[in-house]
């Protein structure tokens, strides 16, 4: 089963809404941005060699609503308001990006 790739856990989460779901507030094109997210938990065994990949993408459709990729109030996004993105991960040791993952200990 090599290069099998198999999806854990999926959550949709908008930047905008990064600092309050009550005023969000759109990021600045080329400005690191630091977006502090847990997932909800779930509990997996990885085996010795397994990798864990994480994603970052500006869309999941059609799995979720279309992301006009413009601090817009989507449900009413114009056609013109919809434009390309593009996403960076930080891997500067000034600047770095991580995910922690709880382990626990063996029973």
């Amino acid at each position: 089963m090599g290069g099998y790739q198999e999806l854990l856990r999926g959550e949709p989460f908008r930047a905008k809404f990064r600092k309050s779901w009550e005023q969000p507030e759109p990021l600045t094109p080329g400005k690191e941005t630091e977006i502090d997210f847990t997932m909800p938990d779930l509990f997996h065994t990885f085996r010795r060699g397994h990798r864990i990949m994480v994603q970052v993408q500006s869309s999941w459709f059609p799995l979720t609503d279309r992301n006009p990729q413009t601090f817009t109030n989507i449900p009413y996004a114009r056609p013109d308001e919809f434009q390309k993105a593009t996403e960076q991960v930080f891997r500067r040791k000034d600047a770095a990006s991580g995910v922690e993952v709880l382990v626990l200990p063996n029973p």
